[in-house]
C-alpha cells in the first residue's frame, strides 16, 4: 500500500464523511463525493452559499474518511485549496463528465454556484480490518507530516509474565526483553495495558 493507491481507493469508494469545525467550533460532518484523482491529489466540490464552502476556506483543514467494502478505513487529514478562478470553468466540466449524476443535481447553468477544491497535502492513515493481523499504516503527500500518535509501548518495567499477550485481539505482542508491541497491527484497544500486572504497559506519543 501507499499514498497514491489509498487516493484512488477513496475515489473507488466515492462517497466519503469530510469533516470541518463549525463557526461555534463543533465538528461538522458531511457526505461528499471525491469526484476525481490525480496521481496523489484528491478534487471534491462544493456551492459557494452552503456552511461547507466556508469552513473549508476559513478552516483550512478537513478530515476525509472512507471505507470500502473489504473493510479498509482511509482517513486523509489535509488541506483544502480552491482552485484558481481562472481554473474553475475547465475543472468543473471534467469533474461533471466523470460523474454525470451532478448534471441532475445542478442543471446547465445552474452548476456555476459549484466551486471546485483539491488536497494536495496532508497525512494518511490505513487501516486494513479486514486481515488478520490488522494492518495500520501512514503516508504522507505533498508537503504533509505525519503527525505525533498515541500508542501503546511496552517499558522496562515489564517482568515477562506474558498476561498482555493473552489479552491482546491481534496477537501482536512479541516476547523480548521487555515485551514489545508490533505498531503496524496493534488495535489500540488498551487491553495490554488494562491487564498488565505490574503497569508496564504505557499510552504515549510517538
Amino acid at each position: 500500500m501507499d499514498a497514491k493507491t489509498c487516493i484512488q481507493k477513496l475515489r473507488l469508494i466515492a462517497s466519503v464523511t469530510m469533516a470541518t469545525v463549525g463557526e461555534d467550533g463543533s465538528p461538522q460532518a458531511r457526505i461528499i463525493g471525491v469526484m476525481h484523482t490525480e496521481d496523489e491529489k484528491l478534487y471534491f466540490l462544493t456551492a459557494r452559499g452552503k456552511p461547507f464552502y466556508h469552513e473549508l476556506l476559513s478552516e483550512k483543514k478537513v478530515a476525509v474518511l472512507g471505507l470500502s467494502r473489504f473493510k479498509e478505513m482511509i482517513r486523509l487529514n489535509g488541506a483544502p485549496e480552491l482552485l484558481p478562478k481562472e481554473e474553475q470553468g475547465k475543472w468543473l466540466s471534467l469533474l461533471f463528465e466523470e460523474n454525470p449524476y451532478m448534471a441532475n443535481v445542478y442543471p446547465g447553468e445552474t452548476r456555476e454556484v459549484l466551486e471546485v477544491f483539491c488536497i494536495r497535502h496532508g497525512e494518511i492513515e490505513y487501516f486494513h480490518l479486514g486481515v488478520r493481523p490488522i494492518v495500520r499504516e501512514s503516508y504522507t503527500i505533498g508537503n504533509g507530516v505525519l503527525c505525533e500518535k498515541l500508542l501503546y509501548t511496552i517499558t522496562d518495567d515489564c517482568n515477562g509474565c506474558g498476561i498482555c499477550m493473552r489479552h491482546c485481539p491481534q496477537s501482536c505482542i512479541k516476547i523480548g526483553v521487555p515485551y514489545s508491541v508490533e505498531q503496524a497491527h496493534c488495535l489500540r484497544c488498551g487491553a495490554c495495558m488494562e491487564n498488565c500486572p505490574v503497569a508496564a504497559v504505557k499510552y504515549r506519543k510517538e
